[in-house]
């Protein structure tokens, strides 16, 4: 084949491939236009200004205020039962008799004691007036009866105030019979019946009395926060809400009272407890429930729902739907994220709407559809606050 043919056919193969990747770039340039133009379907929420709370997060048990085991103090029939099971009782409430008739005896036999020695001693005062008046008038008695009858008055004496005491005693003994509520409360099963013969030595209680109202939850902290809490204590009474086991439901709300004095080396946590008024009875004793201690509020921050904020090699941003539709990505900085809501730090203003579902399919300056207002509520109940770095 001659040079100027050969030179001409290879002309025109680089032409073909010329004309071959231009008609590829334009087909890609078209395409990219075209998923550039495409509206991408979004949920947006706009951003509010409210405020803001901290909370810490912590696991709970309920604890009864007071745990009273009723025992008797004394030996004797049970012969009366005055409460139900279950039953809610006031301090001081009668709740169950112990048959008093031998008590009423011993109680009788003290008296009459105590008449006989009465009698004797006002005889032997007597007497020892009479004497000291013979010794002083006309010496007809010694010295040494005067004193003799004295030591004898002094006995009787002594007797009479230890028949009193067994009066007191019996009466006592009479009192322990009616066993009464030592606590307000409420009462679980009972544990003796009627006509059992109960001891002061008995190891188990007649019945058990928890007192509900007010109610306790102890709960821990990681040790890291409990100087922040402690600032915060003397600074006013801090709120803590009481969840259920799947920290869905608030059960009550209550206050902090105080914190342990020691660590825990093990769990690197503290104890702290809150009380409860309970006056519903939604907390019972060894109950397992999610604890938020309210720690501080940020007033007037700018919150957005957690799911918008997205995290690059740049840091964070989110994605702001523009007037004209359009994603723009603007890096903002997180003030503080509790839960399902974040507070941003700046980057943001009050009112601008942020992408809060189908970030994966945006870019900057792509087009999108908003299909959904989801609200800035605090649906979900939130963890421990998490401050930015």
């Amino acid at each position: 084949m001659p040079v100027g043919a050969a030179g001409r056919v290879v002309t025109a193969g680089l032409l073909l491939f010329s004309l071959s990747c231009s008609n590829s770039n334009s087909d890609t340039d078209k395409k990219a236009l075209a998923a550039t133009s495409r509206a991408v379907p979004v949920t947006v929420a706009a951003a509010a200004r409210q405020d803001m709370p901290v909370y810490l997060s912590g696991l709970g048990s309920v604890t009864a205020f007071n745990t009273v085991s009723v025992k008797s103090r004394i030996d004797g029939q049970l012969v009366q039962v005055n409460f139900r099971e279950g039953q809610q009782v006031k301090k001081g409430e009668l709740l169950a008799l112990i048959d008093p008739r031998p008590y009423e005896v011993q109680l009788a036999q003290a008296q009459a004691t105590l008449f006989r020695d009465q009698a004797q001693l006002r005889d032997a005062q007597l007497n020892y007036q009479r004497f000291q008046d013979l010794l002083k008038e006309s010496g007809a008695m010694s010295q040494q009866q005067v004193d003799t009858q004295k030591a004898t008055a002094d006995q009787l004496e002594g007797a009479v105030r230890a028949d009193q005491a067994a009066i007191d005693n019996a009466k006592l003994q009479i009192d322990y019979c009616h066993i009464t509520a030592p606590v307000e409360g409420r009462i679980g099963l009972r544990l003796v019946d009627v006509g059992n013969i109960v001891h002061a030595a008995d190891q188990n209680p007649m019945l058990v009395i928890t007192q509900l109202q007010p109610i306790s939850v102890i709960f821990t902290l990681p040790e890291d926060s409990l100087p922040t809490v402690a600032r915060h204590m003397k600074q006013g009474t801090l709120e803590v809400d009481a969840y259920d086991r799947d920290n869905q439901s608030k059960l009550a709300t209550g206050k902090l009272l105080t914190i342990d004095n020691q660590i825990d080396q093990q769990t690197g946590t503290g104890k702290l407890k809150a009380t409860f008024d309970n006056r519903d009875g939604a907390l019972w004793p060894n109950q397992f429930v999610n604890i938020r201690l309210l720690l501080d509020v940020r007033k007037n921050s700018i919150v957005i729902q957690s799911a918008a904020v997205q995290r690059g090699p740049q840091g964070t941003f989110v994605y702001v739907v523009k007037p004209d539709k359009t994603a723009e990505v603007r890096p903002v900085q997180v003030a503080l994220a509790q839960g399902n809501q974040t507070a941003i730090g700046s980057g943001l203003q009050a009112g601008e709407t942020v992408v809060t579902d189908g970030q994966d399919k945006l870019q900057n300056g792509a087009h999108v559809e908003p299909r959904g207002q989801s609200r800035n509520s605090n649906a979900g109940q939130p963890a421990a606050a998490t401050p930015a770095s």
